[in-house]
């Protein structure tokens, strides 16, 4: 598949969580990336895979499954073709926590405000 964007980490946080993860967690976690880089548009990006976190200006989860356990890793656009990995977490209830979002939220505007 050919790069359409670049994902880029901010800061440490996405290394630190991916470095505490089995490999075949990590793996799965890298399949799903190089899937959004490839896809042209981001109509296109199947739900299961980036979903818009309503309520929130312009944050998205990637959502990775392996099995029964569900990881989500907080993302957002910069000049449309740039995603930039923020928090991350286990996920283990239905809905995804107001704290992680808010979190994910502070480094979104942490980001933007440092450019």
């Amino acid at each position: 598949m050919e790069k359409i964007r670049k994902i880029i980490a901010y800061k440490h946080y996405f290394e630190d969580f991916l470095s505490k993860q089995p490999q075949k967690v990590q793996d799965k976690i890298y399949k799903i990336y190089k899937i959004l880089e490839a896809v042209e548009t981001l109509e296109r990006i199947p739900s299961n895979y980036l979903k818009q976190i309503i309520g929130t200006n312009g944050l998205y989860e990637a959502r990775i499954q392996l099995g029964s356990d569900i990881w989500r890793v907080f993302c957002f656009f910069d000049e449309g073709k740039l995603v930039i990995l923020l928090s991350d977490f286990r996920k283990k209830t239905q809905k995804t926590p107001g704290c992680e979002i808010d979190k994910a939220a502070k480094l979104m505007k942490e980001y933007f405000e440092s450019k």
